[in-house]
């Protein structure tokens, strides 16, 4: 089977995480957070950056690596590292391959269409964070 290195942002704001509604791909219509595959070359890290940018215009600072999940498709598997931002800067816009986007809570979540690996990442960080509640 072919592996694709990818990655993604998990980004926790006020008690909110923000998702895209995938617009193509195997995923589509679903719920994620930002990110999609590294181009040859490309670190882990920098994918991230690039895919939270082109996806929703916003840029983080500091990113710490969560973990690396692998996700099997019909011919192919992803290895995707999830990374967790703090905060960003700049205005949230839906763009690339990105159909929508919104801050959402993990009860607003649990009722969306939202990929499993999403929704678990997200109840871990929320979790582990003190501050407000993110089950409302």
């Amino acid at each position: 089977m072919k592996r694709i290195a990818a990655a993604s942002v998990a980004l926790l704001r006020e008690g909110r995480f923000l998702l895209v509604r995938r617009g193509r791909g195997a995923a589509r219509g679903q719920y994620a957070f930002p990110g999609g595959r590294c181009e040859p070359g490309e670190s882990a890290e920098g994918a991230a950056r690039r895919e939270l940018a082109e996806e929703t215009g916003l840029v983080t600072g500091g990113l710490k690596l969560l973990r690396r999940i692998e996700i099997e498709g019909e011919d192919m598997v992803y290895a995707l590292d999830v990374f967790h931002a703090d905060g960003a800067s700049g205005h949230a816009v839906a763009g690339d391959d990105a159909e929508s986007l919104g801050w959402f809570t993990i009860g607003e979540m649990e009722r969306l269409d939202i990929t499993s690996s999403t929704l678990e990442f997200a109840r871990e960080i929320a979790a582990s964070q003190s501050g407000p509640n993110t089950d409302e």
